[in-house]
């Protein structure tokens, strides 16, 4: 009898936030990849189109469904989406965000909420409503993307690196609170990957970094797909409350 494969994900339904570009795509790729019905999720739905398109024509199972996570009746109207279409929902990747490029100085009130509502309560209460579904059919598996901010802050970054640290005392709260229902919850904080927010570093900045990092090179957005496959798969299936760092040794050099 063959042994099951610990990393497939077929029958499992994800939504992966902020899915249209970048880590979220290439994280949303994977997941399908490995078998999983994704749901390709940003502000504008031609874009979310576009991409499930996309896997759809490498047969891999997607759709597209535009939530903007800062709004809570976005969020209220993906799950009642979701509870329709599917009933069910195995897997949530948060990945979706704001990075204000700004001094603590230079940070306003109103830029201070518009990236909390996303950054911050949006991922809060997608979870929540994930936690209802999950609960329902035996559990599932939450990753909150973070960064290694959270632990080296960045001094153009104060608010990004703040709320990235909330997520990690988030995804704890959670995995203690929906454990006994057989719902973890994860973060990972990728290092430098090729992003909009890696662009907003000059080259000699972006060099210093690469200098310092174990690796010298940058990541490739598929390799967060990988860390995320492993914590929602049943490979993981004993891991909650933790954070995984991937940033090829990035975070060793800046010690």
């Amino acid at each position: 009898m063959q042994k099951k494969n610990p990393f497939d994900l077929t029958g499992k339904v994800a939504l992966v936030t902020g899915s249209t570009m970048g880590i979220g795509e290439g994280t949303a790729r994977v997941l399908a990849e490995q078998g999983a019905e994704v749901i390709i999720s940003s502000r504008k739905q031609d874009q979310c189109d576009q991409v499930a398109a996309s896997f759809r024509e490498q047969g891999l199972k997607a759709e597209g469904k535009a939530c903007h996570i800062g709004r809570m009746e976005d969020i209220s109207a993906m799950y009642s989406h979701i509870g329709e279409h599917y009933g069910r929902l195995d897997i949530l990747v948060n990945n979706a965000v704001l990075s204000p490029w700004r001094t603590i100085e230079d940070t306003d009130v109103g830029l201070f909420d518009k990236t909390v509502e996303v950054s911050l309560r949006g991922y809060w209460f997608m979870s929540a409503e994930a936690a209802k579904l999950m609960k329902t059919h035996g559990g599932g598996s939450m990753v909150n993307i973070a960064s290694v901010a959270a632990l080296h802050p960045d001094r153009m970054l104060s608010l990004y690196s703040t709320l990235k640290t909330a997520l990690i005392g988030m995804s704890r709260s959670f995995a203690l609170e929906y454990g006994r229902d057989n719902i973890r919850a994860n973060t990972i904080l990728p290092g430098v990957f090729p992003t909009k927010l890696a662009d907003a570093f000059d080259e000699q900045t972006q060099r210093k970094i690469l200098d310092k990092t174990a690796l010298g090179r940058l990541g490739k957005v598929e390799e967060i797909g990988y860390a995320v496959t492993y914590l929602c798969s049943d490979a993981g299936a004993y891991v909650t409350g933790n954070n995984l760092v991937v940033d090829g040794g990035m975070t060793v050099g800046l010690m």
